[in-house]
């Protein structure tokens, strides 16, 4: 069985966490494989973090890289928030 449907998947929802992010002023790079962003906030470039997404019981979800969920892919808005508020920068 290919994985290739599961990749074109992966990278369309990473794709629309991407378009809410560069909205928030972050950037986001994607990774082609595996499929993942890499997120910085321009102005604390050294703060960046990656996040990939993976099909779960319930659907697709967006995973910080240590394991933990952002949020469900289908509400990209509400991860790029989630994201935001930990990127970020502190005076």
């Amino acid at each position: 069985m290919s994985a290739r449907p599961r990749e074109h998947t992966r990278t369309y929802y990473l794709g629309k966490l991407a378009t809410e992010l560069e909205e928030r002023g972050l950037t986001a790079l994607l990774r082609s494989h595996p499929p993942a962003l890499r997120i910085s906030h321009p102005d604390t470039f050294m703060l960046a973090e990656t996040v990939d997404c993976v099909p779960l019981s319930g659907g697709w979800f967006y995973r910080w890289s240590w394991g933990e969920l952002v949020g469900l892919a289908d509400e990209p808005a509400l991860a790029a928030a989630r994201i935001e508020r930990v990127l970020a920068a502190r005076p």
